[in-house]
């Protein structure tokens, strides 16, 4: 094979490549402003990432100063409903959230005290329903009316020596990516406990991994228990990360050109090593037919679903290909083309679609092509080879 058809095979390869990379460009501009724009409008319509922070108590001191007090008691559940929307070519991971807090507070000191309870609601453009803030229980029991200050449901309370009052709060909201329940800094926990109840067993802690966890017929529980914690860390939830079509379009097509040098790689060494001849516009048109695959699978995203879409993008690439590579080089390499395409692109860009699959896919087949080839052409003759064939116009 002439120097000159190697040299325009690699710019053909060249030239694909910036084209390939080009279109990666355009669809990760195209997904990121979407889910610029997206993004904003779902969390003013749905709610933010959510925050809600463990209540305190304050009262004033004999010297005048005021004194924080932790609950003497938590019991908190929290059950997740995860609630995706999909938004042009990227999901938003947004959930409902029912939040219940059974909290004790104690005067722990020797005289009696009015206690000025606090419960910070989560902050952000966030919809609240059903709000109860119950002080007392039994048929002493009283629901607070008090108005939010600043994001702030506060009551008071005057408790005796030793005298306990449980706080029970809770409400429904919405929110999206994570839920989160955060401590003071520094602060001391005594006999927490919060249960998570999911319907999702995709499950991913942001602070802190739970003490105890067991499937549920919908998800998971999860536990959170803090005896006596200083310094305790937060509680978190991030939602199951669902497949963003825009993203996985972007990698096929950045990582297109590794494909193609493998299938390029595999025709030309069996091509030559069995006289066949091809021409550099043969490749030029093996190459197009391989730039079809991303482009399709990328504009059909809009109107098909991802798999549908890999799967017609694939299934009209490997006809044009393949079927290409029948009419100009006959049976033979018809059928490798099959196999290489189907590895190289197929299976390579569908790996794309499980995270941490990439790599090793990709390792893989460049082992098992290397070791396929080297059986292959063992005994080729290559100075014979290189110098019988001359490559011409099919």
């Amino acid at each position: 094979m002439k120097i000159t058809h190697l040299t325009t095979i690699a710019v053909i390869f060249v030239c694909t490549t910036i084209a390939w990379w080009l279109l990666g460009g355009v669809i990760t501009q195209r997904t990121a402003h979407v889910g610029y724009q997206t993004g904003d409008d779902v969390s003013g319509r749905w709610g933010p990432s959510l925050q809600q922070r463990h209540p305190v108590a304050h009262f004033t001191s004999s010297s005048g100063s005021s004194v924080v007090l932790q609950p003497s008691k938590s019991d908190v559940k929290v059950e997740l409903s995860y609630q995706p929307v999909k938004m042009g070519l990227l999901w938003q991971r947004t959930y409902g959230v029912k939040f219940a807090g059974a909290y004790t507070f104690t005067n722990t000191t020797a005289i009696t005290q009015t206690l000025s309870i606090g419960f910070d609601l989560p902050a952000g453009n966030t919809l609240l329903d059903k709000i109860h803030f119950t002080l007392g229980e039994g048929a002493a029991a009283r629901r607070s009316v008090a108005a939010p200050q600043e994001g702030v449901i506060t009551d008071s309370v005057q408790l005796a020596p030793g005298e306990s009052m449980p706080v029970n709060v809770s409400y429904e909201c919405r929110g999206m990516d994570v839920w989160r329940y955060a401590f003071a800094d520094a602060s001391r926990i005594h006999n927490f406990v919060l249960t998570m109840s999911t319907d999702f067993t995709d499950v991913n802690f942001p602070v802190s991994s739970p003490t105890d966890r067991m499937p549920t017929e919908k998800g998971m529980e999860l536990i959170w228990k803090y005896e006596d914690a200083i310094s305790a860390p937060g509680i978190g939830m991030e939602m199951p990360r669902e497949l963003n079509a825009g993203p996985v379009a972007a990698q096929i097509s950045f990582y297109a050109p590794l494909s193609l040098l493998l299938f390029f790689a595999v025709i030309l060494i069996t091509a030559t090593s069995r006289g066949v001849s091809l021409h550099p516009v043969n490749y030029f048109f093996l190459a197009a037919g391989f730039f079809a695959f991303p482009l399709l699978f990328s504009y059909m995203l809009d109107v098909v679903p991802v798999h549908l879409s890999f799967v017609i993008a694939a299934g009209a690439s490997l006809v044009l290909v393949c079927g290409y590579l029948r009419a100009a080089a006959g049976e033979f390499l018809f059928r490798v083309g099959v196999v290489a395409q189907t590895a190289y692109m197929v299976l390579f860009s569908y790996s794309f679609f499980f995270k941490g699959l990439t790599g090793l896919t990709l390792t893989v087949g460049g082992i098992v092509t290397l070791g396929v080839l080297m059986a292959l052409t063992a005994k080729v003759d290559w100075s014979q080879k290189l110098g019988a064939v001359s490559p011409r116009l099919a």
